[in-house]
């Protein structure tokens, strides 16, 4: 059986031509271009075999980017499976946010990845900022997701030297004296009893990552009442958040005495970041 039929059978199979044909790539190791180029030709038993298992996978319900095994984040190919969300365009924008910061400080910059999960974030930041002056640190309360950032800190070449990965909560996996421009955070912010989740998100991404407390607000209100102590004057703390949180978390920020607060939406319009400045 040809690239070409299999291709067909699992667009059936999967109902999605997207990830059908993502799954296909995958099972054969070829970027679009490569598998375009072999669909006329026979699959080996092996990728069959890989393809077969892929979409059961698929089929049973599992998200396509743990299926996948890897999935992109800015300009980075991340590894991702159950051990870790599955990374999202709004916190592309956090990303961005955090490295236009960080591009303001100098000679030296160093920002520190709260929560890192698969390393999305801080990654992003040690890939795109200058390689000369810049610290980044990547904390998690988990072992399981540190090694998935671990392992994502393996692909973005030499950057890599300027990474610190540390496991602890928040603020604890820190040594003290640690001081940072900007401190960076996606943390979990789904209510407990919230409805508004969908069931392949709280069915397969790791619960520890998505809830916090009654209000969803509980990890927020540590992270904003700590961040003053470790960050550096005029230091940015940048946190994403949920669309009905913008202003209950600004008034988290003033409460702890940050400046210049504000509330910035995602490419849907909804409020969806935080973030504000240690005065000098």
């Amino acid at each position: 059986m040809s690239w070409r039929e299999l291709l067909t059978e699992t667009v059936s199979l999967l109902g999605d031509a997207q990830h059908a044909r993502w799954i296909c790539e995958t099972a054969t190791s070829s970027t679009p271009d490569e598998f375009r180029a072999m669909l006329d030709e026979p699959a080996g038993e092996r990728a069959v075999a890989h393809l077969d298992a892929m979409v059961a996978r698929a089929r049973s319900g599992e998200p396509v980017q743990y299926v996948l095994g890897a999935w992109s984040f800015r300009r980075l190919d991340l590894a991702v499976d159950a051990r870790v969300l599955i990374p999202r365009p709004e916190t592309e924008m956090v990303a961005e946010i955090a490295i236009e910061l960080a591009r303001t400080f100098g000679p030296t910059r160093s920002v520190l990845d709260l929560g890192t999960g698969s390393g999305a974030i801080g990654l992003s930041v040690a890939d795109e900022l200058p390689l000369i002056g810049t610290s980044v640190w990547l904390t998690d309360a988990s072992s399981d997701a540190l090694a998935v950032a671990k392992a994502n800190l393996a692909g973005i070449g030499r950057s890599a030297q300027n990474v610190r990965v540390a496991e602890g909560s928040w603020f604890d996996a820190l040594p003290d004296g640690e001081r940072f421009d900007v401190i960076v955070s996606n943390p979990p912010y789904v209510a407990d009893e919230s409805d508004e989740t969908e069931s392949i998100v709280t069915d397969w991404e790791p619960s520890a990552a998505l809830f916090a407390g009654s209000d969803g607000l509980d990890d927020l209100r540590l992270i904003i009442a700590r961040a003053p102590t470790w960050l550096a004057p005029g230091g940015w703390l940048v946190v994403e958040h949920g669309h009905d949180q913008g202003a209950a978390v600004a008034d988290l920020f003033r409460s702890a005495g940050f400046a210049d607060v504000e509330t910035r939406r995602d490419l849907a319009g909804l409020d969806r970041i935080g973030l504000g400045r240690k005065p000098s």
